[in-house]
């Protein structure tokens, strides 16, 4: 990728970085040097289950998905990441070990990708981005605590209407079948329950 095109496609990182806390040249230069823009196509891994997750993901155009099949052929959906989203398998990048995840683009999918020696040395070398990933580390972690809750706690139109306000730009680009995989429903009790929903209330 030529040097116009990698500026281009850094400056959406470095402004979500900048929200957070804002960098200084030497910390921009250090993102533009080891985050690399990647083209993923639809239905393309990133990651496969039993392979060592060794990239962290930031999207910056179309979709992914986190997920685990079960030992009966059963799609189960832990997380969907579209622009400006975070995605990896967090256990297998620490730890190194083999991961129990799939992630693979809904869409054709452009990410910035950090490798995990890069990002231990972004950690060493510029203390903030130890206390940003370290945010990003708390919120995914409150965020699987949620969906806990609300899996033990919450009927299927509660985490229904969840998943509209968490997602709502993506209502639309994912199909029924996701959307049911990532509630833990079927399909066709999704159907439903968008019909009941979306009748006016006497």
């Amino acid at each position: 990728m030529k040097d116009a095109q990698l500026e281009d496609a850094i400056e959406p990182l470095l402004q979500y970085f900048d929200r957070l806390l804002p960098l200084d040249e030497t910390e921009r230069e250090m993102v533009t040097k080891l985050f690399h823009p990647r083209l993923f196509r639809k239905r393309q891994y990133l990651l496969q289950e039993g392979d060592v997750c060794s990239q962290f993901y930031f999207v910056l155009r179309g979709c992914l998905r986190m997920y685990k099949i079960d030992n009966v052929g059963n799609t189960h959906i832990l997380q969907f990441a579209a622009e400006n989203y975070w995605i990896n398998d967090l256990g297998s990048f620490h730890s190194q070990k083999p991961s129990m995840l799939n992630i693979d683009a809904i869409e054709d999918t452009v990410v910035l990708q950090i490798r995990r020696d890069d990002l231990i040395h972004l950690y060493t070398h510029a203390l903030k981005f130890n206390r940003i990933f370290r945010v990003l580390t708390e919120n995914s972690f409150v965020q699987l605590q949620e969906r806990l809750l609300q899996n033990i706690s919450s009927t299927a139109e509660e985490r229904y209407q969840s998943f509209i306000d968490v997602y709502p730009h993506l209502t639309n680009r994912l199909s029924q079948v996701q959307i049911a995989s990532f509630l833990g429903i079927t399909p066709e009790f999704l159907s439903r329950l968008r019909n009941k929903m979306s009748k006016p209330k006497s």
